[in-house]
C-alpha cells in the first residue's frame, strides 16, 4: 500500500479521524468502560445473551462431599529433610525409628514426592501408594487411621 493511500494520511486535518464526536476515540469513554465493566449495568443485555451462566452458582456439594477434603498434605521428602525441627519442636522421637504423628503436627495426608533417607515411622490420616512404598524400601511403617466407609463389604 503507498504511503499517500493511508488512512491516517487521507484523514489529516479532519478533526475526529472518521470517529464522529471526537469525545468517541479516547479512551473507553464510549463502549461503556473497559472489559466487563458495567457487565450488571447498561452491558447487561449483551452479557446475559451471549455469556449464559457467567454469573451465579449452578448445582449444590452435599456435606459429605465437604467432609473428605484433604486439608494439609506433605511429602516424605519434606519429613526427611526437616527431622530435626520435628524432634526439636518435640513433634518427633527418637527410639530407634523416628516416630512421627502427623496428625498432631498438623498434617491430614502424606504424599511421596522426595527421597526417605532414615526409617520413619509415621502416623497419618491418609498416605498415598508411592509414600507408603517409599517409607516401606527405608524399612519404616505407616500408620493409617481408618475411616468409616458406607459399604458393608460381603
Amino acid at each position: 500500500m503507498a504511503h499517500s493511500d493511508r488512512r491516517t494520511r487521507r484523514l489529516r486535518g479532519s478533526r475526529s479521524h472518521g470517529y464522529g464526536s471526537t469525545q468517541k476515540h479516547r479512551g473507553a469513554g464510549s463502549r461503556g468502560g473497559h472489559g466487563m465493566a458495567g457487565s450488571k449495568k447498561h452491558k447487561w443485555s449483551l452479557v446475559s445473551k451471549t455469556m449464559k451462566g457467567y454469573f451465579g452458582k449452578s448445582g449444590f456439594t452435599g456435606p459429605g462431599k465437604r467432609a473428605n477434603v484433604v486439608s494439609r498434605p506433605v511429602n516424605v521428602g519434606y519429613i526427611c529433610e526437616n527431622l530435626h525441627r520435628f524432634a526439636q519442636s518435640g513433634k518427633a522421637s527418637h527410639s530407634g525409628p523416628y516416630s512421627i504423628d502427623l496428625v498432631k503436627a498438623g498434617y491430614t495426608k502424606l504424599l511421596g514426592t522426595g527421597k526417605v533417607t532414615k526409617k520413619l515411622k509415621l502416623k497419618v490420616d491418609a498416605c498415598s501408594a508411592k509414600a507408603r512404598k517409599k517409607v516401606e524400601e527405608a524399612g519404616g511403617s505407616v500408620e493409617t487411621a481408618e475411616k468409616a466407609t458406607g459399604s458393608t463389604g460381603g
